[in-house]
C-alpha cells in the first residue's frame, strides 16, 4: 500500500511539472532567446546596450501584436537586479531601457499582461 501511494505521489508530481519541461528555449526569429510565457512565446533580444526588446508570438510561433500588452522586466546584471518596464513599440515588439547595458544571455524574467488581463511569465 505504501508503494502505491508513493508511486501515485510521484506521478502527480511529474504531471504537475511536465508543462515546465514542455519546451526547451530556442533561438527566435530575431536572434534572441525564445521561451514559453504562458499562452505565448517571448523572445528576448539584448545586445549589450541598455535597450531590451521582447518579441511576442503565439503558441504556434506566429508573431502577434504587442499593442495593449504591459510588461515588467527583472534581470540580474553584474549581480544587481535591474527592474524596468517594457512598452509596445510596433509589431510584436515590447521595448524597455535598463539603467545599465544588458548583455545577451542575461538571467531574469519578464512578466506579461495581455489586453484581456491574461498574464504569463518568461524566464530567461
Amino acid at each position: 500500500m505504501k508503494l502505491r501511494s508513493t508511486l501515485a505521489a510521484l506521478m502527480i508530481g511529474m504531471s504537475a511539472t511536465s508543462p515546465l519541461l514542455a519546451h526547451t528555449p530556442t533561438t527566435g526569429p530575431n536572434g534572441g532567446l525564445q521561451v514559453d510565457a504562458g499562452d505565448w512565446h517571448a523572445e528576448l533580444v539584448a545586445n549589450g546596450t541598455p535597450t531590451v526588446t521582447v518579441h511576442l508570438a503565439d503558441a504556434d510561433g506566429k508573431a502577434i501584436s504587442a499593442t495593449g500588452f504591459k510588461a515588467n522586466a527583472i534581470f540580474v546584471v553584474d549581480g544587481k537586479p535591474q527592474r524596468f518596464q517594457l512598452e509596445p513599440a510596433g509589431g510584436s515588439a515590447l521595448v524597455g531601457t535598463a539603467a545599465v547595458p544588458v548583455s545577451a544571455g542575461v538571467k531574469g524574467a519578464v512578466q506579461l499582461t495581455a489586453p484581456d488581463g491574461k498574464s504569463g511569465q518568461a524566464k530567461f
